[in-house]
């Protein structure tokens, strides 16, 4: 079976390798759109202190932060050790009491489900200073030791490149979908035309325009966020946790002395390649306000980068009604590199006709057109 996959971020990537680890031929196509979700993120793995509610979508995210260590572990067996992945436990730090209380209440009972996430602890405001020496005295902290981070772009490049010595073609351009007679026949760059069984199109906030001239409207735009990177050469942050203010705002550390702060959630941005005043202002105020230690480190990169957000804020996977062999991974948004390795195996499982490890009904790209039409 030869599976035409556009998109090479992490959902493209994962699917793409899955694929190829099942024995099906694989065309990964890609053509680096400025802007990618996956190389802009910042992945931190700690889905306890989601805010979203207990579903199906929680638990995609659940699940997708249980997969990435025996994901890493395969990986490393394949000679693929550069990911950026690392278990560094993540901190919960709201401003006040009773929200510290709430947030303890919900982590206790989503980790005694998640074996990963190790044992809830209270810390007091020194405790949670010693683990992320910058953070605001007098913050008291909910520890969380199973919580990771992770390099979107390293995961990415790895995954694409054991999927290529699994014998996946990866081809850089612009695709054009080809289809006849109600189902997908396969991809056109430039005048070479390649056959394909199944196509699975990830290809993030650029997919609407490139299913358009099939007559398929996918119901996802790009999200803007801004992201910023502070450095402090000597200062060893590599065993830093992830740190989370119950807001949309976060900070994680990697290990070259590096700490990320982000990012604006921006919907309606377009494609709008701009670093903005107040957008860089508003990540800085809100990782100083919890942070405020980093005020003097380097301001050494922002970057940009377009979530594609889904109209109702949930993933679209699954199979596209209509078009026989075409399949669509899309609308991760702001969980994208906590969801993307898993997705991308639920699609391949899907694309050979297995069974998926979670059902993707409740996924199903086109729910908003049928809800409608059935109402």
């Amino acid at each position: 079976m030869r599976v035409a996959v556009i998109g090479a971020g992490i959902l493209g990537a994962s699917t793409a390798w899955h694929l190829a680890q099942a024995g099906a031929e694989v065309l990964l196509v890609d053509r680096d759109d400025r802007g990618r979700a996956t190389a802009a993120g910042a992945g931190i793995v700690s889905p306890w202190g989601s805010k979203l509610e207990d579903g199906p979508a929680y638990r995609l995210l659940e699940a997708g932060a249980a997969y990435y260590g025996p994901l890493a572990e395969t990986l490393r067996d394949q000679g693929e050790a550069e990911l950026g992945y690392a278990r560094v436990g993540s901190l919960v730090v709201p401003d006040s009491t009773a929200d510290l209380d709430a947030a303890e209440r919900v982590l206790r009972a989503r980790a005694a489900r998640a074996p990963e996430a190790g044992a809830v602890e209270r810390l007091g405001p020194d405790d949670a200073r010693a683990l992320f020496p910058p953070l605001r005295e007098g913050l008291a902290a909910l520890h969380v030791p199973g919580g990771a981070r992770v390099n979107g772009r390293l995961v990415a490049a790895a995954l694409a490149r054991a999927a290529e010595a699994r014998g996946a073609r990866r081809l850089a351009g612009s695709a054009r979908l080809l289809a006849e007679r109600g189902r997908i026949r396969g991809v056109a760059l430039g005048a070479e035309e390649l056959a394909a069984d199944a196509m699975v199109v990830c290809a993030g906030a650029w997919a609407p325009e490139l299913l358009a001239p099939l007559g398929v409207t996918l119901p996802v735009a790009p999200q803007r966020g801004q992201i910023v990177h502070l450095r402090r050469p000597g200062v060893d942050t590599s065993r830093w946790p992830t740190l989370s203010p119950l807001n949309s705002y976060y900070l994680l550390a990697f290990d070259d002395s590096r700490v990320v702060v982000g990012a604006t959630r921006e919907t309606g941005s377009g494609f709008d390649h701009r670093l903005t005043g107040g957008g860089v202002a508003a990540v800085l105020n809100a990782g100083l306000a919890t942070a405020p230690g980093l005020a003097d480190w380097t301001l050494e990169e922002v970057r940009i980068g377009f979530r594609p957000l889904a109209d109702d804020g949930a993933p679209l996977l699954g199979p596209l009604p209509g078009l026989e062999g075409l399949l669509i991974g899309n609308g991760l948004g702001p969980s994208g590199l906590t969801m993307g390795p898993l997705a991308g195996r639920l699609l391949a499982q899907a694309t050979l006709g297995q069974e998926t490890t979670l059902p993707l009904e409740p996924f199903a790209p086109l729910r908003a057109t049928v809800s409608k039409r059935a109402g």
